[in-house]
């Protein structure tokens, strides 16, 4: 089963200017979900229907089935999605709309076309936009410094949860952002943390080349001038950025799904008299369970930001993130 997560816009009430890039990437995502998760079940429990109350100001928590869904067996929503409204006030040509795809290490390379394509669907159906600018994608265990020499910057990695898998592997992926951009869904095509010798051969194996190659200096304030000199060279604008190489581990995942969380996973191992009921959850002696069986995996995110032009106004950010729930 899939696990589709939402945070909504995080930019709460109204249009921001550009926020700090001092948060990392993975604690706004967190944070976005848990927050979006809860107010999601406080007004089920509620009875808050488009904002009204029905009166009862008692904290209540819903079960996770009264503010999830599941449209099919294969996919659950979490919390329910609704496009009803136009999450953008202007028309189309007043914003620069961005989103970013992080495939994580448990996603195959045989999953990607068909999580690509999902990811953007998802972006433009909450958007209500019929395209976006740039589409950029980020494959796990990539940095651009791979080969330098920068021994603060190493440091501030953290653990490497993969290792950066073949250049074919790679291209075969960029097919599929091709395909969009030649349907008229993507204006611009970009990759991330790409160095001078990964970006020479990826280019060399594309037919459209990327428009944008995002790099994170972390504490080292230089870009590597083999880089420098090979962007320049064939058109490619350099761009910084702060986003984390693991954006959503599977620790942290679990957590926040767990019975201490949303409550939609049960503690791992428990096991008892069970069955399934049509919403998917567990059900034992007749009463909800603690929440679903089975080993969770994030498969991608994908952040998306729209930004009204000449303004520099954040009108509306989020994520939709993945996950595989194997029982």
């Amino acid at each position: 089963m899939k696990l589709l997560l939402s945070t909504g816009n995080i930019m709460g009430g109204g249009s921001s200017i550009r926020p700090s890039t001092s948060q990392k990437t993975n604690a706004e995502l967190i944070s976005s979900l848990r927050a979006n998760f809860e107010q999601s079940a406080k007004d089920q429990a509620n009875g808050h229907v488009n904002g009204v109350s029905n009166g009862d100001a008692t904290p209540k928590k819903a079960a996770y089935s009264a503010w999830t869904s599941q449209d099919s067996k294969d996919e659950l929503q979490i919390p329910t999605l609704s496009f009803t409204h136009s999450a953008l006030e202007e028309p189309r040509p007043q914003y620069d709309i961005t989103a970013k795809l992080f495939f994580l290490p448990s996603c195959s390379t045989s999953a990607r076309p068909a999580a690509t394509r999902k990811a953007l669907s998802l972006v433009l159906e909450e958007l209500h936009m019929p395209s976006i600018d740039l589409l950029i994608l980020s494959f796990p265990g990539v940095y651009f410094d791979e080969q330098e020499d920068c021994p603060d910057k190493l440091a501030t990695r953290g653990a490497v949860e993969s290792q950066p898998e073949a250049i074919e592997q790679q291209i075969e992926a960029w097919k599929t952002l091709e395909e969009l951009k030649d349907e008229g869904l993507v204006e611009k095509l970009g990759i991330a943390e790409f160095g001078a010798d990964r970006l020479d051969q990826f280019l060399e194996g594309t037919n459209i080349k990327p428009a944008v190659d995002q790099i994170n200096l972390r504490d080292c304030c230089s870009v590597p001038k083999a880089l420098l000199t090979l962007a320049k060279s064939k058109g490619v604008e350099l761009l910084v950025h702060n986003d984390c190489s693991n954006i959503l581990p599977r620790g942290t995942l679990r957590e926040l799904l767990g019975p201490q969380g949303a409550g939609v996973l049960a503690e791992p191992g428990k096991t008892g008299d069970k069955r399934k009921s049509l919403h998917g959850e567990d059900v034992e002696n007749g009463t909800e369970s603690e929440g679903l069986k089975g080993e969770v995996t994030p498969q991608w995110v994908v952040k998306y930001t729209a930004v009204v032009r000449n303004r520099g106004v954040v009108e509306n950010k989020g994520y939709f993130a993945c996950a595989e729930l194997a029982a």
